[in-house]
């Protein structure tokens, strides 16, 4: 008996070759994508920290022949990025806002609130995920004129005030938490507001920040909507302060430069990134571990 228990727990030899080849596989498949994804950051880099004149040079050398930053105070005082980098955080912050404000009831009326046509309703939302935004941006844009909201922040604000994908998303997570802890916030005497305040909003907090870091990224990143609103460059977002950047000077962009400027611009959506990168983990595997 002791020697059978002892053999069973040791692995046979002909695995161990089928467990090295697929241990392998996997790094390099995963070494593979690494390397698909941040070879463009690294030739971005490159080119701007490189002259001007070699941006166009196509070589295996992942380092410039000389290196300079003088791209990077170019971009900044051409395409005005100061003003844009604000603009853009402020927009953001405040559709982030209005987005939590609005999809955390409405997802937990969804998961926990019983009433006739909930189904239905939810239904309604998601299928919203499928009309494509370029249809609903005249609409929006002939809306936020008659409200005298054009050419303003608080236009570039308004359409976005809400979204459904961050309804599903903190819907399906609260699905996850169990009856008891609702049943047991009722029986101390917590009314719907205050469930939905001290006790839902606290274990959701994996997936809030996940539904914030995305939220940020779309918003930062918008470029048809502000370029229909944002006729005044004051008032610019940091794509098109980067979309004006290739033009400006003359039909043939500098494209030093505008490497420059797109790494600038990347720098509050990659701290975002870092900042909530412990929750955002938790928040999309559903596990809520890591709050």
């Amino acid at each position: 008996m002791g020697s059978g228990a002892g053999t069973g727990a040791v692995v046979s030899p002909s695995l161990r070759p089928a467990r090295v080849v697929s241990t392998t596989g996997r790094f390099a498949f995963l070494a593979v994508g690494v390397t698909a994804a941040l070879l463009p950051f690294v030739w971005m880099l490159r080119t701007a920290l490189g002259p001007p004149q070699n941006a166009l040079t196509f070589s295996s050398n992942p380092l410039p022949s000389s290196v300079s930053f003088d791209s990077f105070e170019n971009a900044w005082t051409a395409a005005d990025l100061g003003p844009a980098l604000v603009t853009g955080v402020l927009v953001s912050l405040a559709i982030l806002a209005l987005q939590l404000i609005t999809a955390i009831p409405a997802a937990y009326a969804f998961a926990w609130v019983p009433f006739r046509g909930r189904s239905v309703l939810f239904g309604v939302v998601l299928a919203t995920l499928l009309v494509p935004p370029q249809v609903t941006a005249v609409p929006n844009y002939v809306t936020i004129s008659a409200l005298g909201f054009a050419d303003t922040r608080v236009g570039l604000v308004l359409p976005f005030m809400s979204h459904a994908a961050a309804i599903f998303l903190l819907r399906q997570y609260m699905t996850t938490i169990p009856a008891s802890v609702l049943e047991a916030a009722r029986m101390d005497g917590l009314g719907t507001w205050r469930t939905l305040r001290l006790v839902i909003v606290p274990l959701c907090a994996p997936a809030i920040a996940t539904v914030s870091v995305f939220s940020f990224l779309l918003s930062f990143n918008e470029y048809l909507w502000p370029l229909l609103v944002a006729r005044s460059p004051d008032i610019a977002t940091p794509p098109l302060a980067l979309a004006g950047l290739a033009t400006k000077n003359s039909a043939f962009p500098d494209f030093a430069q505008l490497a420059a400027g797109s790494l600038i611009i990347s720098l509050p959506t990659l701290l975002v990134f870092v900042v909530a990168q412990r929750r955002l983990s938790a928040g999309i595997s559903g596990t809520g571990q890591a709050a």
